[in-house]
């Protein structure tokens, strides 16, 4: 069983996409895409030589958003990020771990969560 991103492989995507005949540079590079989309969203690493800091593996909750990405892109073959386009559980997943506070000030602004009088 995964439990770390950093443990996620090409084969894993592959299954969870039900293909048997994949390209595995293609999903490679959509596992690379799904890691650098998380964060970029969060502001947490993929990875650290630091010890203590949060990166990707501190989180497995992470596991499925990254199952969910790839997904998407395999079905619709492109990457787009349009904010009122994500997917709710990856939305949802993501903000909880967010510590990007330039991509929350978008986002709160963007959907007119905050009310200047």
């Amino acid at each position: 069983m995964i439990e770390k991103v950093s443990e996620i492989t090409t084969k894993e995507i592959a299954n969870y996409l039900r293909i048997d005949d994949y390209e595995q540079k293609e999903l490679a590079t959509y596992l690379n895409i799904a890691k650098s989309y998380i964060s970029n969203y969060t502001g947490i690493p993929i990875e650290s030589n630091v010890e203590g800091v949060e990166t990707l593996d501190t989180f497995s909750d992470f596991i499925i958003v990254v199952y969910i990405l790839c997904q998407d892109m395999w079905d619709n073959r492109c990457m787009y990020v349009d904010s009122s386009n994500i997917n709710k559980v990856v939305q949802t997943i993501l903000d909880m771990h967010s510590r990007n506070n330039l991509w929350l000030m978008q986002e709160i602004i963007t959907r007119r969560y905050l009310y200047i009088a």
